[in-house]
């Protein structure tokens, strides 16, 4: 078994290994052009040097993934690969249990889950070969206002980008490291745009599936009936290698789908001629309107979509998102506070601000507003859905301003609510964040994807196909240019 040293001494001829993709490494892998444990040692250096800046991990378990990447070793030697993923350093979001590493939600509350649980998502993706290295950092319980308050006991995830600004939430880690490349890919939680915000402020591909495709027996609740786990990864390639291994039926989950999976990398490159895509325009009267670097971006990616034989028509939401929002808030925090009330009650002086406002509002919230909310959901999921009878794709902003400066409180909270990722939290469509270059202050741009239930397979494909076009080469924040943007203030 070689040491580490010798392994180190492997990395400094590949010291570009951080950056790869999930697809373009596990292709080295299988041809034997690189080790998983030269993989790993390189993910492990590039901790080293960026996340004292970014705080991306609240802990990593060195032991554990090495002792994983050389049984991939192993297998790779003898040409046993368990699959695409065998040996791909991955991390998750602080809010789903991993056996044999502590889950503490980023919470300073004692925790009293059985710290023998492994997430099934973890197994699954553990089953396929893949490293898991630590866990992430992220709003506390996973939840929270959308107000960044600087009173954890770890500091917040910064935008490997310009460390002075925000990663979005609450996924914050989970973004952070794979922009940077302390993961090749992480799994965060979305219940109200959780993984599609923080990926848009990062600049990487984050997927919210169908609500109940990925299982979420082992993940910590925050909201009953909208929590879905999901996959961020620098490209769609990557995301859909990843969904292909993670989602499916799980008895342990009572809203799992039994529907049958179709795998989405089969289909992914056949291109998208004749589909239909819905640009949405209507979002939100009396707001500003998104800034122009995500106008922009908007309408290059309608006219990629007709260039690339699309139909792109105009079509309306039912309401605007900030109203999708307002219907999804009573439910949202309703669920919270039945959720965590015992913990609210004997540790609410543990509890970050962000987090016990939150429950304050939840603990006051009457029961007919609760009801209210659900019977407004109902009809609203339904009259979403017709849209899908009429287009196949949606295409809208995922935010409408760039990711601000991290300790602009004001702007931290806009940028969370002035987003279009509530609509699909609260149907529970399938959506995807997708890079679409920079803006002018060297900022990620994003547009979202949304398309019918269970239908991953034809979002992911006009995802791919619009990839090419707006981020071709998906690329990580190098160590220089992260190490660069820390500021006297964060240093």
């Amino acid at each position: 078994m070689p040491n580490v040293e010798t392994i180190r001494g492997r990395i400094e001829a590949h010291s570009d290994l951080a950056a790869l993709s999930v697809a373009e490494a596990s292709r080295r892998i299988a041809s034997g052009a690189i080790m998983p444990s030269m993989l790993l040692e390189a993910v492990l250096s590039r901790i080293d040097a960026v996340d004292g800046a970014i705080h991306s991990y609240l802990r990593v378990d060195r032991d554990a993934a090495r002792k994983s990447a050389l049984a991939s070793d192993e297998r790779a030697k003898t040409s046993r690969l368990l699959g695409p993923l065998d040996g791909i350093p991955f991390a998750v979001k602080d809010n789903i249990y991993t056996s044999g590493m502590e889950t503490t939600g980023g919470s300073r509350v004692p925790q009293r889950h059985d710290s023998t649980i492994n997430a099934t998502l973890v197994s699954r993706l553990e089953a396929a070969g893949a490293v898991l290295v630590g866990k992430l950092n992220t709003w506390e319980y996973g939840t929270g206002t959308g107000a960044v308050y600087f009173d954890l006991e770890a500091p917040p995830s910064r935008n490997p980008w310009n460390t002075a600004h925000f990663t979005g939430g609450s996924s914050t880690g989970s973004a952070a490291a794979v922009a940077a490349g302390t993961a090749i890919f992480s799994i965060g939680t979305d219940t109200g745009g959780s993984v599609r915000l923080p990926a848009a402020a990062c600049g990487i591909v984050g997927l919210k599936p169908t609500f109940g495709r990925i299982s979420r027996h082992g993940v910590m609740p925050n909201c009953w009936s909208f929590d879905t786990p999901g996959p961020l990864a620098l490209s769609v390639e990557d995301a859909a290698m990843i969904y292909d291994v993670i989602a499916g039926f799980d008895e342990r989950d009572p809203t799992s789908l039994s529907v049958p999976i179709e795998p989405t990398m089969p289909n992914l490159k056949k291109g998208i001629e004749g589909l239909k895509v819905g640009f949405v325009r209507n979002l939100d009267p009396g707001d500003a309107p998104p800034e122009p670097a995500i106008l922009d971006a908007l309408a290059r990616s309608a006219s990629a979509f007709d260039r690339l034989g699309a139909e792109v028509v105009e079509v309306d939401l039912p309401i605007a998102p900030s109203e999708y929002r307002s219907i999804a808030m009573p439910i949202n925090r309703a669920e919270s506070f039945s959720i965590h009330e015992r913990d609210y009650l004997e540790y609410r002086q543990l509890m970050g601000r962000a987090l016990r406002e939150k429950l304050d509002m939840g603990m006051y919230l009457r029961a007919a507003d609760y009801l209210a909310a659900l019977r407004q959901r109902r009809a609203l999921v339904a009259r979403t859905d017709e849209i899908f009878a009429q287009v196949d794709v949606l295409l809208l902003p995922m935010t409408y301003r760039v990711a601000p400066p991290i300790r602009d409180h004001l702007a931290v909270v806009s940028y969370t609510a002035g987003s279009a990722g509530s609509p699909f939290s609260l149907t529970g469509h399938p959506a995807l964040a997708l890079p679409a270059g920079f803006s002018p202050e060297g900022l990620p741009l994003s547009v979202q994807l949304a398309s019918g239930f269970n239908n991953e397979t034809l979002l992911m494909r006009a995802a791919w196909a619009l990839e090419q076009v707006l981020s071709p080469e998906p690329r990580r924040a190098e160590p220089q240019h992260v190490l660069s943007t820390v500021s006297e203030e964060e240093g």
